[in-house]
C-alpha cells in the first residue's frame, strides 16, 4: 500500500535480464535491460568483468554494514546455541549438526523454521552442495531431493553423504518417501526437527490439557500437531534405522551412528522446545 516503506534505496540501479522482451521493465523500470538467457548474459557480464579486473571496493561502507551484520548475527546464534535447557532450541540443535558434519556434505532442507535458521547456521563449504525449497517454500521436495542427490552420490562420490533436514511438518508432505530411500538401500541422513507444528507447537501437557475441553477438531490450533509423534517410527517400519532423540548427548550420538551407516537410510527424530526462541 501507498504508506509502505520504499522497497529499495532510491538511488538503486536494477539491470532487467529477461528472455521475454515484453517483460522487460513490467515491475520496475530498471537503468539497463538486456534480453536473453539469463545464463549466457550473466556468463557474457562476467568475462567482461574479469577484463575490467574490476573488484567492489572492500572498505565501502556497504561492505562495512554487512559485516557488522554478520559479526551481530553470529554472537546471537552463539548465545542461543549456548543454552541448556530442555527442551533444546533451534540453534543448539543446529549447533551440533554443524559440528560433526563433513565438510562435503549435500545438505537438503525444507521447513519453516528449520529451513530458514537452518540457512544461517549450516554453512556450505562447496557450490552446489545445498538443496532447500526456495524461495516460495514448496514443502514435499526434500526427500525427493534427497533420494535424487543420493543417487547421483552412490554413482559419482559413494563416500559423500546426503543429509535432509525437516521439519516436522515439511516431513510430512512426503514422508512416506522413506520407503523408496529404503527400498533402494540409499544411506540418506534425515534429521526432522520436532517442534510439534508449523512455527510453533504446543507442548504434550497443554495437548492433554485441551482434549479434556472437547473436540480438538474444534479448539486445537490449526499450526498444531501431535505433540512428539515418534517420526522415527516410520522409517523403522521400512527396515530403516530410527533414533528418538531429547539431549544433546543423545542428539550427538544419533549423528555419529546415523553418518557411519553405509547400506540404509537413517531417521532422527529431534525433539525441541515446541516455542523456541529465534533471531529477530
Amino acid at each position: 500500500c501507498s504508506s509502505d516503506l520504499p522497497r529499495f534505496h532510491q538511488n538503486v540501479k536494477i539491470i532487467q535480464v529477461d528472455i521475454c522482451a515484453e517483460e522487460l521493465g513490467n515491475n520496475v523500470k530498471p537503468s539497463a535491460m538486456l534480453l536473453g538467457d539469463v545464463d549466457v548474459v550473466t556468463k557474457q557480464i562476467l568475462e567482461h568483468l574479469v577484463q575490467l579486473s574490476w573488484m567492489f571496493p572492500s572498505g565501502s561502507d556497504w561492505w562495512g554494514l554487512l559485516k557488522s551484520k554478520i559479526r551481530i548475527n553470529v554472537e546471537s546464534s552463539k548465545v542461543l546455541a549456548s543454552q541448556t535447557s530442555l527442551p533444546m532450541s533451534y540453534y543448539t540443535v543446529f549447533h551440533h549438526i554443524r559440528e560433526i558434519l563433513p565438510k562435503d556434505c549435500i545438505i537438503v532442507s525444507e521447513g519453516a523454521n528449520t529451513m530458514d535458521i537452518g540457512r544461517t547456521v549450516l554453512q556450505n563449504i562447496h557450490p552446489r552442495h545445498r538443496l532447500d525449497a526456495g524461495t516460495f517454500g514448496t514443502m514435499g521436495v526434500g526427500l525427493g531431493f534427497a533420494i535424487a542427490a543420493a543417487l547421483v552420490a552412490r554413482d559419482k562420490n559413494p563416500r559423500q553423504r546426503v543429509v535432509a533436514i525437516e521439519g516436522d511438518s515439511a516431513f510430512g508432505f512426503s514422508g512416506m518417501e522413506v520407503e523408496t530411500l529404503c527400498r533402494y538401500n540409499l544411506p540418506v541422513l534425515i534429521i526432522v526437527v520436532n517442534n510439534n507444528g508449523i512455527y510453533n507447537g504446543v507442548d504434550e501437557k497443554t495437548w492433554k490439557d485441551m482434549m479434556k475441553l472437547g473436540d480438538t477438531a474444534k479448539i486445537a490450533p490449526p499450526l498444531c500437531l501431535t505433540p512428539n509423534a515418534h517420526y522415527e517410527q516410520v522409517m523403522t517400519a521400512f527396515g530403516g534405522k530410527g533414533h528418538f532423540v531429547q539431549t544433546p548427548e543423545e542428539l550427538v550420538e544419533a549423528l555419529r551412528s546415523g553418518l557411519a551407516e553405509e547400506k540404509v537410510p537413517t531417521l532422527i527424530n529431534v525433539t525441541i522446545d515446541s516455542l523456541p526462541d529465534r533471531k529477530s
